[in-house]
């Protein structure tokens, strides 16, 4: 029986879905660890979260828990499933691989270090030039990172307050992080089948991340610690990659790079919510602006 491949629209939509829930559940995960930065640092926090979603990673990925998962979805959805077909990883896949889970720890790690000398309203817009700078160089149409550009500046207002030129690079490294995040996880989505591109990327990033922030934060870690670490590591980052994996796999990076601009805009309706952070006029237009740009970057986005 031939199967017919669902509407471009309907693609697009369900990668933007995707793209969208992971933004959440990042938001969700930072909201949630400002309480663990103050006992281990923030850097520690990062090791602890990078270094259980390796392991996380490592045991969703192996055959055993892939056929389990295939069977209760076949069982819930009464729909066959897709065989799970197991190529061997190209050597082009796993170099790809092992790249994204340096930059993962990159990117993490440096807007850590960022965050420490500047203003985050400054990091993120500093940060946020790596998606941007994809969307623009990648993409078919410039008008809707530019949109997207100029509401992240409103949102997040970087020119208020004194910049620290370390921070800026910390920040600037970033940036740079992120859009090779970008690119290497659709390189890897497409090379890779299923999970196993993040059963090789997380543990790399997890290593990374234990050979830079581990030393501070060993002494500080308590059993409840260790465990708060596991379920964290589930909201941000196991979730969220896995989703942006799912999302990449359905939408252009330019598009993708773009629809990245929304997550400032949920991070102050999560700071609202969570935090009682109540935004200003210009961040409420900043939010406006990247909705926009999120919206028309959702309606050409696809592969």
């Amino acid at each position: 029986m031939t199967v017919l491949a669902p509407p471009a629209r309907v693609v697009v939509r369900t990668g933007t879905g995707f793209a969208v829930a992971s933004m959440t559940c990042v938001q969700l995960g930072l909201a949630v660890s400002v309480g663990l930065a103050d006992e281990i640092g923030a850097l520690g926090v990062v090791w602890l979260r990078l270094a259980w979603a390796g392991l996380i990673l490592l045991v969703l990925a192996h055959p055993a828990v892939t056929a389990t998962m295939r069977s209760a979805a076949r069982r819930v959805t009464g729909r066959p499933t897709e065989p799970d077909v197991r190529t061997p990883i190209s050597r082009s896949g796993l170099i790809g691989a092992i790249a994204l889970g340096v930059v993962t720890a990159g990117v993490t790690l440096l807007f850590m270090l960022a965050v420490a000398r500047l203003p985050l309203g400054t990091a993120s817009a500093l940060e946020f030039l790596g998606p941007l700078g994809v969307a623009v160089f990648r993409g078919r149409s410039v008008l809707w990172p530019l949109v997207a550009g100029a509401g992240v500046l409103l949102l997040t207002s970087p020119w208020q307050s004194d910049v620290d030129l370390v921070g800026v690079a910390f920040a600037l490294g970033a940036a740079a992080c992120w859009a090779g995040y970008i690119l290497l996880t659709q390189h890897v989505g497409d090379e890779v089948s299923g999970l196993r591109g993040l059963a090789i990327s997380m543990p790399v990033a997890g290593l990374v991340a234990t050979l830079v922030a581990a030393p501070s934060a060993i002494g500080s870690m308590t059993p409840g610690i260790v465990v708060t670490g596991l379920f964290l590591a589930v909201l941000l980052p196991v979730v969220p990659f896995v989703l942006e994996f799912l999302a990449l796999r359905r939408l252009t990076t330019a598009a993708f790079g773009t629809l990245m601009s929304l997550e400032p805009a949920i991070a102050v309706l999560v700071g609202f919510v969570l935090l009682h952070q109540a935004p200003g006029w210009t961040a409420l237009a900043g939010i406006a602006m990247v909705v926009t740009a999120g919206i028309g970057a959702e309606r050409s986005g696809a592969r």
